[in-house]
């Protein structure tokens, strides 16, 4: 009955489906069926829905998994623990908390990614007269981060801006030298003058460039990172999948000798996002670390040596040491138990750290890691909230009280479910997760009406990465999001490659999707002539009735609009534009925004009801515009929000459950007793928790607000 279910409301809302020239004369939401009279149907619940599989991994021939649940354990061990990091930084150490980061001291960082700007390097004063900076201790008045006269009326007069950002602290800025293979795990760097972060003569800790989103229902992304960088395909080695030419993991072969080989692990974004931080020198690492290295002084080790496991861990329980500390086994053993032999058993000289050659093991470290993260993340789905209880004739979950139902409807006639949709509520989820899976394959990229009539400027279409989107938090200037590139030189976004593509530039679908204009919401075939079109070079299959809008524009024909003004009928729609988060969970998961801007739902509303901050030329104009809330209307929709809250997320209970964590909390002002160039940390301590959660003296997580002064 759920699969059923499921299909039936995919069926009502993939917009592959609908007819395309009703949709140039009526907003989508009236081709939805109706309910509780408002505009569409209600998004179904998560429970009985699958993760997206990643083939080969845990099946096939040769599953690169040969023990699932070892795995999982591994992951979770690896995700916590301190000695990942170069300096006491587990990946747990920005998403202790609902999966996110509630930290409000040293979390501001300074607009990095406003190319060309002095406040790219500089910090700005914030709204409560704080000098802002580091070690700055966040308070309520300081958010939002852009304030207006009149909160409803985003034309109405600016009282104060900013291009700084509220990230997640990370390390000390320091070069890596060596690891430590006994001892308290910190490697061996040498430290170097940090021009941006420092309070007087001394670092303190760098501040990574964007909001930490919350890991939890992660799993069901298409990509990860607030721009997409975390490939889909996983390639073992790095973040990014077939754009790295180079990555390859070490496999042994039927006659025993060693080759390093491609690996391309579909639905795997979270692999790929699980390699980035442990080697960036502001959220984990010293600079120059490679993976081996963190191999190599990890292997021997037992997982979680210095942190408290709850002897009720879900997942670490039966393995806990009998000092309560760590588990009573090593990273190697675990990996061995986990995975094939033919990835960890060669012999040979697999490249070198100084002097001494990697083993396979070492060198093939990054697989592991990305591989056991991956599947621990999985664990971590939310699913059992008042959203997710029985329906009723007209979809209205039952568990909702009158005012979420009140809410749930001002949140479907706001169109906030075009967006935040499917079971997970959010378009960044793979697509098979929220519509039926179509013989031209998924949907991407997508042409949609991206500004309505209401906008006094007509009618504009815009291609876009789909589950992408610039809701104008901020200009787009101050960040480009999946507009950005990778290391490479190659764009992030699926949609710039596609254009490169159409323009003639051979190899430039970097990432190889496949891309079907008859799949498109608005097709080229609709508002350019006939003499202006090509056949689709990507093909006509699966198009079956819609096979007369497998064209795409000339190449000739698509430069010249692209020198047109705001880029004519080639409007792409990706500069400033970042990943629909789901709103799971949404409550514990502050600050907001992938700038971190806002600090409570109240003030996610108000940005909603005024319909953004900014007037961008890639601003979401058809879903994002002013909506003419009442203030009942806020309350409702907030009170909805607060209904996709997990009770086990909110009270920690397996498998949400976690070993201790020191996490760092701002510096004093004196320098650190093992490194004069460095200010000494503070800490918050995050006790270890069991499958039965949070006892009552601790009491539930707190919404992010609840720590502002």
């Amino acid at each position: 009955m759920i699969k059923l279910i499921h299909r039936l409301w995919r069926l009502s809302s993939d917009r592959r489906f609908s007819i395309v020239p009703v949709l140039l004369v009526c907003p989508l939401w009236l081709l939805l069926p109706d309910s509780a009279s408002a505009h569409g149907s209600p998004p179904p619940s998560l429970q009985g829905v699958p993760v997206p599989a990643t083939p080969g991994l845990l099946d096939g021939r040769q599953p690169i998994v040969t023990d699932k649940q070892a795995a999982i354990l591994l992951g979770k061990a690896l995700f916590w623990d301190v000695n990942v990091g170069s300096d006491g930084m587990a990946c747990g150490s920005c998403h202790f908390h609902a999966g996110a980061d509630r930290r409000v001291k040293n979390q501001l960082t300074t607009g990095s990614f406003h190319e060309g700007a002095v406040t790219a390097t500089t910090f700005e004063s914030t709204a409560s007269g704080g000098a802002g900076g580091p070690n700055y201790v966040l308070n309520s008045a300081d958010f939002p981060m852009h304030q207006l006269a009149d909160p409803n009326d985003k034309s109405s007069s600016v009282l104060f801006t900013t291009d700084d950002v509220v990230g997640s602290a990370g390390v000390f800025s320091r070069s890596f030298q060596a690891v430590h293979k006994r001892g308290d795990g910190n490697d061996e760097c040498n430290s170097t003058d940090d021009p941006v972060f420092h309070q007087g003569g001394l670092n303190t800790r760098r501040i990574a460039p964007r909001n930490a989103p919350t890991v939890i229902n992660a799993a069901f992304n298409f990509r990860n990172f607030w721009d997409g960088r975390a490939n889909n395909v996983f390639n073992g080695v790095s973040p990014f999948g077939p754009r790295d030419k180079k990555a390859g993991v070490w496999v042994v072969q039927e006659d025993g000798s060693v080759a390093k080989q491609r690996l391309r692990l579909e639905n795997a974004s979270l692999a790929s996002q699980a390699l980035g931080p442990p080697l960036n020198d502001i959220e984990m690492s010293c600079a120059q670390r490679a993976f081996p290295e963190v191999g190599r002084k990890l292997l021997k080790r037992r997982p979680l040596e210095q942190q408290e496991i709850h002897p009720q861990d879900s997942v670490l329980g039966d393995l806990r040491h009998t000092s309560g500390q760590g588990l009573d086994t090593t990273y190697a053993a675990l990996i061995k138990q986990a995975f094939d032999r033919r990835y960890w058993s060669g012999n040979g000289d697999f490249g070198k750290a100084d002097a001494a050659p990697y083993s396979q093991m070492e060198a093939n470290f990054s697989l592991f890691f990305g591989v056991a993260l991956q599947l621990y993340q999985q664990t971590l789905i939310s699913d059992a909230t008042p959203f997710d209880t029985p329906r009723d004739e007209a979809g209205i979950p039952t568990g909702l009280n009158a005012r979420q139902k009140r809410g749930l409807t001002v949140f479907l006639n706001a169109h906030c479910a075009l967006c935040h949709k499917g079971p997970t509520l959010s378009s960044a989820a793979h697509p098979d997760v929220y519509s039926v899976p179509s013989d031209t394959g998924l949907l991407l990229v997508n042409r949609k009406t991206l500004k309505g009539a209401e906008s006094g400027s007509g009618v504009a279409f815009a291609v876009m990465d789909e589950g992408f989107a610039n809701t104008s938090v901020s200009p787009y200037e101050h960040d480009p999001g999946i507009g950005g590139k990778d290391p490479f030189g190659n764009p992030l976004s699926y949609t710039e490659q596609y254009m490169q593509t159409l323009l003639g530039e051979s190899g430039a679908m970097v990432d190889g999707v496949n891309i079907k204009a008859c799949a498109m919401e608005v097709p080229f075939a609709m508002d350019y002539s006939s003499s202006d079109l090509v056949d689709d070079r990507f093909g006509k299959q699966g198009c079956s009735e819609r096979d007369i809008y497998a064209q795409t524009p000339t190449a000739e024909v698509l430069r010249a609009e692209l020198a047109k003004p705001d880029q004519g009928r080639a409007l792409a729609a990706i500069a400033g534009a970042f990943k629909v988060p789901s709103l799971r969970n949404v409550e514990l998961t502050g600050p907001y925004m992938h700038n971190g801007s806002m600090k409570s739902l109240e003030e996610v509303v108000d940005f909603y009801n005024r319909g953004g901050n900014f007037a961008n030329q890639a601003h979401f104009g058809t879903l994002v515009f002013p909506q003419g809330f009442s203030q009942a209307d806020k309350g409702d929709l907030v009170a909805f929000l607060k209904a996709l809250t997990d009770e086990r997320v909110r009270w920690e209970r397996a498998p949400f459950d976690h070993p201790a964590l020191s996490v760092p909390h701002g510096q004093t002002e004196k320098p650190a007793l093992d490194n004069p160039a460095q200010a000494a940390d503070r800490f918050l301590p995050v006790p270890a928790v069991g499958k039965a959660g949070r006892d009552p003296g601790q009491g539930p997580l707190k919404p992010f607000q609840a720590f502002l002064r």
